[in-house]
């Protein structure tokens, strides 16, 4: 055996027992990881991450993936010819675009997340929030102001929900089974209608009702950075305030990050922003004590 050779065994034996705490910690626990972005248009990243996700459930860890399909919807719409506006960021969802989302969510990108993960020698569950009445969702209020007169006025975003309840018997029955969860970001209202939820709140939603261990949130950022662009490593439901206050952090990243604070203020044990761009980041954030992105946790 070449001395390179026994380098490269000896760096990757160090590895495993780097990993060996954090495997002993959190054996049996639930991760809620939710997946998107870049990562799904790209069949290298598709793959990576269904790696991942079986390699967590091989170590006795407990994944439950929720998905969403944002840019793919907005595809098909196109596709059909039906028009789509947004508010504040939120699709306008009339009933001809939900029963669109729906047919993607829980159809195409559902179904293709549960062969790579067969693929790559898991066991996936693919599901939606509707299945076994898991999420009952209401319907989602908003107000805008007018621009000319200042005003606020009531918005109607259509069949756009949020998660008001979730019943964990068929993700427990799942998981104890030796299945992976997958859970397109759809749920059904006590009116009878289905809506559409935004996957972050769906995966945080679901990530408290379970007690899970982590909560993942894979972005296109490194993810959480001060205003120097220097990543901040570990925050508080008390430090997200201030950085939002001060505009430290803006846009897109606050709904991500008051998801994250409502799923460790409501049992989860901590949640993670994380760049889903870079390969096994779940990992690298998970087993190793540099870590890859952002711990939002309770504060001591």
């Amino acid at each position: 055996m070449s001395a390179s050779t026994d380098k490269t065994m000896l760096a990757k034996a160090e590895v495993l027992i780097e990993a060996l705490p954090y495997l002993q910690r959190y054996a049996g626990r639930t991760f809620v990881v939710k997946y998107g972005g870049h990562a799904m248009g790209d069949p290298a990243a598709a793959r990576d991450f269904a790696e991942d996700v079986v390699l967590l459930k091989a170590v006795g860890i407990n994944p439950v993936v929720v998905h969403g399909g944002g840019p793919q919807i907005g595809a098909m719409l196109k596709k059909l010819g039906v028009e789509s506006t947004f508010i504040d960021g939120l699709r306008v969802t009339d009933k001809a675009t939900a029963e669109v989302a729906e047919m993607v969510l829980s159809g195409a990108i559902n179904k293709e997340l549960v062969g790579w993960i067969a693929q790559a020698g898991g066991k996936a569950l693919g599901i939606s929030g509707k299945d076994g009445g898991m999420v009952t969702a209401t319907k989602v209020s908003r107000t805008t102001k007018d621009p000319e007169s200042n005003i606020e006025q009531a918005v109607d975003l259509g069949f756009v929900g949020e998660p008001s309840c979730v019943d964990t018997t068929l993700l427990d029955t799942a998981i104890g089974a030796g299945m992976i969860p997958v859970v397109a970001p759809i749920g059904a209202g006590t009116d009878g209608h289905t809506y559409n939820i935004n996957a972050d709140t769906m995966a945080g939603a679901i990530a408290a009702a379970l007690g899970a261990a982590r909560l993942f949130l894979l972005t296109d950022v490194a993810g959480v950075l001060d205003k120097g662009g220097n990543l901040l490593t570990d925050l508080t439901p008390a430090d997200i305030a201030t950085l939002k206050s001060d505009g430290t952090i803006s846009g897109g990243m606050i709904p991500k990050l008051e998801t994250c604070t409502h799923a460790v203020e409501a049992g989860c044990e901590a949640a993670v922003v994380l760049d889903g761009r870079v390969p096994h980041a779940m990992l690298l954030e998970f087993f190793t004590a540099r870590g890859a992105g952002t711990l939002i946790r309770m504060g001591q």
